[in-house]
Order: C-alpha cells, then sequence, then structure tokens
C-alpha cells in the first residue's frame, strides 16, 4: 500500500506594498507644496510668454524712448529712499537702544507708527499739508507779509526728492526694527567694552557698532526698497514716473500688454538683486543673548542739549511720517462728516473687508499647511517649495496684476466658448472679472507674510510635544487638533491680522485687477486723489490707518517685551 504525499499548497501571492500613513502624509503634503508654489510661479511663467510673444522693434522702442529715463528715476528714487531711510533708521535704532533721555520709552514703539500709513496715503497727505493753500506755507506767508508764490521760493513736494523724502518718512521703520534688535542684543556689551578702553560716542558707533549692524541695515533697507519699487499711487501723484509707472502706463494708456510685460520683467531683475541682497545679510545675520552676557551697565544718560537733541531726533521722523497724515486727515474727515452716509463708501469698506478676510483665510491655511508638513515630514523638497512660494512678496503688485490677468482672462475666455458650444450658456469673465483676481494677487504676494508667522509659532513649540503625544496614542491629525491647535491659534490670529491688514491696503495690483464699478477703500482714495479730490476720500484714508494700526500695536508689543528684558537685564 502506498502512500500518496499530500500536495504542496501554493505560495501565496505576495500582496502589493502598502504605503504607509507617513509615506501618504509626506506625499499629501509635497502635493499641497506644489499647489502652493504653481500660483505662484503662474503669473511669473504667464509674465515671460507674453514678453517672448513681443517684436524687436518694440522692445527697441521701450529701450530707446521709456526705459532710460524710467530706470534712471527708479534708481536714483532707490538710492535716495536707502540713504535718507537707512540714516534715520539707524540714528533712531542707536539713540534708543544705547541712551537714555527724555521720552525714550515712547519713542521705543511710536518710532514704529508710520508703518500703519500707506505710501500712497502718506503722499496724499503731504501735498495737501505742503500745498500753497495748507498750513505751512499759509504760515509763512501771513509771517513774511507774501502775497504770491513769486514773492519767496519753496521747494517743490512734487518732485523726485519729495517722493525720497514722504516714502523714507514712512518706510525707515523696516530699518529700526532690524538694526534695534542688534544694538539691543549685542551693541550695548560692545559699546560698553569700547567705552571702557576709551572710544569716544562717535568712536564707537562709527567704528563698533556700525560694522556689527551691516547685515541688519542690509536687511532693513532691502525691505525698504521693495516697498518703494512696489509704489504705484504715491509716485504717480507726484509725478515720478518709475518703472512701476512705466508699466501701469504702457498698458493701460499705450494699450502694449506685451511692453508692460517687458518693463515688468526688467522689474523682476530688479527686485531679485534686492531679495539676494536680503537673503545674504540674513545668512550673516547672527547673534544670540545669554544672560552671561547681557551688559550690566545701564544706558548712558543724556541731559541738557544732547538729551534735547535725541528726543528731537527721535520726534522728527514721527512727526512726519505719522503725525502729518493723521493730522491732515483727521482734518479733512470733519470736514466731511457726511460721508459717513454715502452708500459708495461703505459699499468700497464692504468689498475690502471681504477682500481681506478671503486673503487672510487662505493665506494663513496654506501657510499653516506648509509650516506643519515641514514640522511633521522634515522634508527638503517641501522646504524648496516653500522658499518659492515666499517669492510672491518680492513682486511688486503691478507686475503681478498683468501675470495674473492674462491667464485668467485666457482661461475664462476658453470656458466660455465651451459652455456655449456645449450648452449655449455664457460665462462671461468668471475669474478675471470678479474679486477672485484681486485675492488670487494679494495670496501670491502676502503668502510669505502668513507662513513666516506661522512657522515662527511652531518654532516656539517644542518637537516633544509631538512625541508625547504620539506615545499616548495619539496620531498626527488628533495631536494637531488637541495639543498644536490650541498652543497655535494665537499665531494663527496675528498672522489673519498681518494678512489682512496688508490686503486692505493693497492698491497696485488692485487698482489694474478690480472689476468694473468695484472700489475698495485703497482704490476709492485713489479715484479722489486723481481727480484732485482727496479730501473726499479723507474718511477712507483714515479708516484704512486705523486698520494699519493694529499690526503696529502687535509689534510695540513685541518690542515693549524685548525693552522690558533687557532693561531688567541692565
Amino acid at each position: 500500500m502506498s502512500a500518496t504525499a499530500p500536495l504542496a499548497k501554493p505560495a501565496p501571492i505576495p500582496a502589493a506594498p502598502r504605503l504607509s500613513r507617513r509615506s501618504r502624509a509626506d506625499r499629501a503634503y509635497l502635493a499641497a507644496g506644489l499647489l502652493v508654489a504653481a500660483t505662484v510661479v503662474l503669473p511669473l511663467a504667464a509674465l515671460l510668454v507674453i514678453a517672448l510673444s513681443g517684436t524687436a522693434a518694440n522692445w527697441e522702442h521701450l529701450a530707446t524712448t521709456i526705459l532710460p529715463q524710467a530706470s534712471r528715476v527708479t534708481l536714483l528714487l532707490m538710492a535716495g529712499v536707502a540713504l535718507l531711510a537707512g540714516s534715520i533708521g539707524v540714528l533712531t535704532a542707536w539713540l534708543v537702544a544705547s541712551f537714555d533721555f527724555p521720552g525714550r520709552r515712547i519713542f521705543a514703539w511710536a518710532l514704529v507708527l508710520p508703518l500703519a500709513v500707506p505710501t500712497y496715503i502718506a503722499a496724499y497727505c503731504f501735498v495737501e499739508f505742503l500745498h500753497f493753500t495748507g498750513p505751512v506755507q499759509t504760515a509763512i506767508r501771513a509771517l513774511f507779509s507774501f502775497q504770491t508764490p513769486r514773492d519767496y521760493w519753496f521747494p517743490d513736494i512734487r518732485s523726485l526728492g519729495g517722493a525720497v523724502v514722504i516714502l523714507s518718512v514712512v518706510l525707515y521703520p523696516y530699518v529700526f526694527l532690524t538694526v534695534r534688535m542688534v544694538f539691543v542684543m549685542q551693541g550695548r556689551k560692545a559699546g560698553d567694552v569700547a567705552r571702557t578702553l576709551g572710544a569716544s560716542r562717535a568712536r564707537v558707533f562709527f567704528r563698533v557698532l556700525l560694522p556689527m549692524a551691516r547685515p541688519a541695515i542690509a536687511v532693513g533697507v532691502a525691505l525698504a526698497l521693495m516697498e518703494a519699487v512696489n509704489d504705484i499711487g504715491a509716485v504717480e501723484f507726484l509725478g515720478v514716473r518709475t518703472l512701476t509707472f512705466a508699466v501701469y502706463s504702457t498698458w493701460l494708456n499705450r494699450g502694449d500688454l506685451e511692453g508692460a510685460t517687458q518693463i515688468a520683467l526688467l522689474m523682476l531683475v530688479v527686485i531679485v538683486a534686492l531679495v539676494l541682497v536680503e537673503r545674504f545679510a540674513r545668512r550673516r545675520q547672527r547673534f544670540s543673548l545669554h544672560r552671561a552676557d547681557r551688559p550690566r551697565a545701564g544706558r548712558e544718560r543724556l541731559t541738557g542739549w544732547r538729551g534735547a537733541g535725541a528726543l528731537l531726533a527721535c520726534l522728527l521722523p514721527i512727526a512726519a511720517g505719522f503725525g502729518i497724515p493723521l493730522t491732515v486727515l483727521g482734518a479733512f474727515a470733519l470736514k466731511r462728516l457726511e460721508q459717513a452716509a454715502d452708500v459708495q463708501l461703505w459699499r468700497a469698506l464692504g468689498h475690502t473687508v471681504a477682500i481681506a478676510t478671503a486673503t487672510g483665510i487662505l493665506t494663513v491655511a496654506a501657510g499653516f499647511v506648509m509650516a506643519y508638513g515641514i514640522r511633521l515630514t522634515r522634508s527638503k523638497r517641501l522646504s524648496v517649495l516653500v522658499r518659492i512660494a515666499a517669492l510672491g512678496y518680492a513682486v511688486p503688485g503691478t507686475v503681478l496684476a498683468i501675470g495674473i490677468l492674462v491667464p485668467l482672462a485666457a482661461f475664462d475666455n476658453a470656458l466660455d466658448a465651451v459652455l456655449r458650444e456645449a450648452f449655449g450658456v455664457s460665462t462671461g469673465l468668471l475669474l478675471s472679472g470678479s474679486g477672485f483676481a484681486i485675492v488670487y494677487a494679494c495670496f501670491v504676494r502676502f503668502m510669505a507674510m502668513g507662513h513666516g508667522s506661522v512657522e515662527s509659532g511652531f518654532v516656539k513649540l517644542s518637537p516633544h510635544l509631538d512625541m508625547a503625544a504620539r506615545t499616548l496614542g495619539r496620531g498626527p491629525g488628533r495631536t494637531l487638533r488637541e495639543v498644536l491647535l490650541p498652543l497655535m491659534r494665537p499665531a494663527v490670529l496675528t498672522a489673519v491680522l498681518l494678512v489682512f491688514v496688508d490686503a486692505s491696503k493693497e492698491l497696485s495690483a488692485t487698482i489694474l485687477l478690480r472689476p468694473f464699478d468695484f472700489e475698495t477703500l485703497a482704490t476709492f482714495v485713489y479715484a479722489s486723489a486723481s481727480r484732485s479730490a482727496f479730501e473726499d476720500g479723507a474718511l477712507a484714508a483714515l479708516l484704512i490707518v486705523l486698520v494699519g494700526i493694529l499690526p503696529v500695536i502687535l509689534l510695540t508689543r513685541t518690542l515693549a517685551e524685548t525693552g522690558s528684558g533687557a532693561d531688567q537685564a541692565s
């Protein structure tokens, strides 16, 4: 009897490897990063395509008639703002950080107030303040019995020099903030050491503090110049024909879209150079403050004429950059109280709130996803995409507007043609003819701000919180929802507020992308100034400034904490 050997069971076919939960999360966050980066790159790619579609004759015309003058004016404006804003910012930061004089504690936060005033509103207010019928020239005529403008000389504020002064007194806080931090962290200790070796105040400043603060100065000046190049309302009103104005004029006044994009690409070269300078300076700006390194000596007390000089040096920039605009706007608003019942004003306010709210939520949500994705996955590729997404902040609004409007209009036209053919329905300008285009431009421009504010909040949270939650059985989703989100609420709200305020002040992109009969507070003010009736837009301008004070309050709280910490260490 023979036993039959049992048949061997076939080996199971191995199942396809399943992606781990971590791998799926990596891919999801990487896909989100690609989407956000693509939204930023799309306008820039559209600019390149449109510029290349122009003819050689078109470029030759620009190179011989428009670019030389516009480039020269832009470079002179940048040089003037860099010199004046840089000098004001460095001087005031040095005085506040190194010396004690009457009003120093107030100046430590009040010197940031000009950031609440948009450049175009500052230009409108300065022209009204220094006009022939304004309070300054009226007082001069009354004091010296002059009758006509030919009886005396007065500088023309509507000039390149006037633009330099106005932009500088509004933008110097960028330099003040970056340089003051260096002086507070390291400058006082280095200054104390130099003074014990017999160096004078001037020698300490020029030979010790100024070289130490060079990277911070470069960062602040680069940020101020980016804002100066982005401006369209102030330079147009003052009659200064910069590259930004050339883009606007070439497109709308001459109907030359290809020429406008070619000028815009030239502006991008300037902006990229500023970004490279700023990034290089940030790499060199490395300082830390340990308890043992804090200066033991207090601030040097300035009395007499020195104290009065320091007080005046800090008071003048605040009076010029914040006091004059607030005074002019307040006086005009009191004379136009009936505008509070203007339906168009409240409609513009509603549009502004809607655009700024949508931008704030979308921008901070995208920034939160990318910041948390980097925290969770430590992906280098996602970090690169975040840097690409942050490039939009450096692109002027006028340049962004062209790069956004053309692809959106092409999409609208294609969709309308398809639906007409298939269903006989016309969608019109669904995207480019609505507020979506403005939200898109603000999203691209302020993405860096939203992500940066959220990222700074995550940096303050120890990674051990995530590890502890996982040891207790919490997955990434529950960890985020139950642990991190409650702790991140202040940072997220701050980020939304900052983006909301900047989006509510945006003019250069809004004025080109707004639909027909669509006004925001910024365009409402611009329209009033364009028809030489700025006082009619004073109430709207005052609302913009009051809203702009909100992030300044946040900054002053941070400065107060930093200053109090340094004072306690002293």
